[in-house]
Order: C-alpha cells, then structure tokens, then sequence
C-alpha cells in the first residue's frame, strides 16, 4: 500500500508541476495582456478605421486569430475569448478574419466619434457631393492592398454609372483621378482597361507616400491584383520594389500621369460635370476620383529655428549622412524606422525626442528592433521631451521642465501631417458620423450565408 502511495504521489507531482507552470503562466499572461488593454485605452481614442469585430458568442477561443496579425497583439485572449487590446495598431490587414475558424471575426469600420473626423463616403466610395469619390488612404484606409482593390472598384463603378448616362461631350473626361498613389495608379489602370477617358493629376512624383518611405523599407503584407491581368504575388516586398513594379505595369502605351501638378480646387458646374482647376491648367470631367494621401503637408513644431536648412520632415536616403550628430522627434513608426536607420550609419550620434513617456503606437517589429539598436548603443530615446529651440549647431530640448543644450547637425520631425480637411470641406464634401458598423456585419452575415 505504501509504494502505492509513493507512486501515486510520484503520478501526481509529474502531472500536477506542469498544471501549475500552465496556471501561472496564463495568469501572467492575462496580466501582461490587460496592461495592453489598458495601455491601448490611454495612447488612443480607438481605431481610425476599420477593425475586427469580434462575435463573442461564436469566439471558441482557439486563438488563431492572435498569433497571426503583423501588427502584434492588436487582439489578445481575455477571459479565454479574442478581445481587441491594441486598437490603434490595426490597420486592417484582415488576416484574423482570414485565420477565425467559426467566422467570429468581421472586419468593421470605426465608431462615428471616430469616424466624424473623416468624410462622408457610402457603400460605393461617393461622397456627399454626387459623381466624386474618394478611395485609399484619405476615406480611412491605410494598406496598399485596400488602396488597389478600392482603386479598381471605385472605377467599375463610376464606368457602369457613365454607361448608362450616354457619351460624354467633347473637351470632358469621363474621370479626372487625383493622386497617384497605389489607389490612382490602380484607378487609372481600371480606366484603361475600362476605355474610360482620364486625366490622372499628381502634385509630386508618381508612387504617393510610398515613394517617401525610407530606403528598403517593407511595404506590403499580402498578394494584390492589378488591373489588366497583373498580379503580385509576394507576401513583403521593399519600397524599391514596389515602385519598379508600378513603373514595370505602368509602361502602357496609354497610361499618363501629370506630375508635379498638384489640384488646387474643384468646382461642380450647372451642367453636372467638374472643373478641376491646377496652377498650370483646367480640366472638366463628368466624374472626380480623388486617391490622394491623408497627410499631405507635414505639420511643424512652430519651435524658433524650424525653418533652418538643416531641419527637415522627410527622410529618403538615411545612408547620405554619416558622422554627424542627428535629432529625430516624434513617436510614431516613421520615426522610430528613420532613427534606427540613421543610428546605423557611420559615425552618427542619433537622438529620438518624445514628448510622452513610452512608444504606444509603433508596430511590434519595430519595437523589437528598437530595443536591439537601444542595446548597441547607437541610438539614444528620451522621452517626455519637446524640442524649444533648433540653432545652427543645437538643440535646445526640454526635458521634463529642464532645458538641455545638445550638440547637432540635422533634425527630422515626424510629427505627423496635415490632413487635407479644408479642402474637402471648400469643395463640398461632408463629414458626418455615419456608423456602419451594423451595415458591414449584416452585409458579411449575409455574403456567408450566400457563400
């Protein structure tokens, strides 16, 4: 009896140990995972834009759903369902949707005191103002992939309203598409393939936002298909990359971008159509599609000093400077990725300055890399700090109410940009705080149920 007991004992010890290890180990986890929530209800008002929604009473708790989103612990496990933790990280890619066995998870738009800030658009990218659209980044969206697949079908739509509405007159185009970014690039390949008369406006060069992104830097998550039979099927790809695969599919005999020529206003006519008006012409078009970038002028510190040379918003080609004593400001991803890359030159002493206490926003691999570039000390972070003043050789940073004088040749500010609200509004367009969260999870219930 008594070996009996030693063995049961012996039994229980082998299944008991590794019970507790587990219990533990998931209680911190739960811990570590309701500080995320925490930390994500006080870096952010919640989601921009679209976001999963999850469907807890069909949730299994499987957690496929948690391990493969890019942007990190966007959703967690709580009380052995998904739970949204880091709203303010997801910019839709969709995968945990894609991952969710029981289909718990929807993709969603923001709620309306979000979604207040951002322009009316319905079910098929028009604004309040009838025959102008607005698709990509500026309606709420930030992948490339989102970007392409409204380009595409923002002009499906706007050929199949135009058909049913006879020729147009001469001297209008069927559509003026402005920006050519990953959404006007797409555009204005749909209208090709369409047989739709354009005119694509650029007001820098061709490529958008993702021709300012750093050198090398990663740009896209999923497969994307282009108008006229193009397909990429690559999971990530550089910036390079990317823009030598637009320039390769957009050497098309009859695709035209004007570049550098930037819209300065858009009027509706007594007729229907529109005049778009640049500094250098103007154009009428029965319809408008604008695919331009949410941040168009880069905002500023109003900091004595900014508009010296050596202070800049843009950072192309980190490798061009090496040797030289350098600020970053800001607390987002651009300026995490340009401080590392700057870090890693030679010979640069590198400083991010953040005005809060922590990096609440950065996506998971930058702030593991962050850490890793922290650790060989080639970059310096310090925190609850405001630039007051940039001279000629200085910084002068104030530090927790203490004013720091620091040796420097060049500062970047990513302070974020402007958005192009006004213009929206001079044009016409509305704002309003339009909820489709409801239409979006009825309209995915009932594509399921087709399906």
């Amino acid at each position: 009896m008594a070996e009996k007991l030693i063995i049961y004992g012996i039994y229980g010890v082998i299944f008991l140990i590794p019970l507790f290890l587990y219990v533990r180990w998931q209680s911190r986890r739960e811990k570590r995972i309701r500080e995320h929530l925490a930390k994500g209800q006080l870096f952010s008002e919640g989601p921009r834009a679209q976001h999963p929604h999850i469907d807890v009473t069909n949730c299994i708790g499987c957690q496929g759903c948690t391990s493969v989103c890019p942007e990190g612990e966007v959703l967690a496990m709580v009380g052995g369902k998904a739970a949204l933790v880091n709203p303010h990280k997801c910019i839709g890619h969709g995968l945990c949707a894609d991952a969710c066995p029981v289909n718990a998870i929807t993709l969603v738009t923001a709620s309306p005191s979000v979604s207040a800030n951002m322009p009316y658009l319905s079910a098929e990218y028009e604004t309040s103002v009838e025959g102008l659209y607005i698709v990509g980044e500026l309606g709420g969206l930030a992948l490339i992939k989102n970007a392409v697949n409204q380009g595409r079908d923002c002009i499906d739509i706007v050929s199949n309203r135009l058909a049913s509405e006879g020729s147009a007159s001469a001297g209008v185009s069927d559509v003026v598409i402005v920006g050519a970014g990953p959404a006007g690039i797409t555009a204005t390949l749909r209208a090709i393939e369409r047989k739709l008369s354009y005119v694509t406006l650029e007001r820098e060069t061709m490529g958008g936002t993702v021709a300012k992104y750093p050198r090398q830097k990663l740009v896209m998550t999923s497969p994307l298909v282009f108008p006229l039979g193009v397909t990429m099927k690559k999971m990530q790809l550089s910036k390079e990359s990317l823009l030598e695969f637009w320039k390769t599919i957009c050497n098309h005999e009859d695709f035209r971008v004007r570049e550098n020529e930037g819209v300065e206003h858009i009027q509706k006519q007594e007729d229907g159509t529109f005049l778009v008006t640049t500094k250098q012409d103007q154009y009428r078009s029965r319809t408008v599609v604008l695919a331009m970038g949410i941040n168009g002028t880069p905002r500023k510190l109003g900091v004595k000093g900014e508009g010296l040379p050596k202070v800049m918003y843009r950072l192309i080609e980190a490798d061009h400077y090496i040797n030289k004593n350098i600020m970053v400001v800001g607390g987002g991803d651009s300026a995490v990725e340009a401080a590392m890359g700057l870090a890693l030159q030679k010979g640069n002493n590198v400083t991010l300055s953040y005005r809060k206490d922590s990096f609440g926003r950065i996506k998971e691999r930058n702030a593991i890399r962050l850490q890793e570039v922290l650790r060989s000390g080639k970059l310096q972070v310090i925190f609850n700090s405001i630039p007051v003043q940039f001279t000629d050789d200085s910084v002068l940073l104030n530090i927790d109410g203490t004013v720091k004088n620091i040796a420097n040749d060049f500062v970047w500010i990513f302070a974020g940009g402007i958005a192009p609200t006004e213009f929206l509004k001079k044009i016409g367009v509305g704002f309003g705080s339009r909820d489709l969260t409801v239409e979006t999870v009825k309209e995915a219930a009932e594509v399921r149920a087709a399906g």
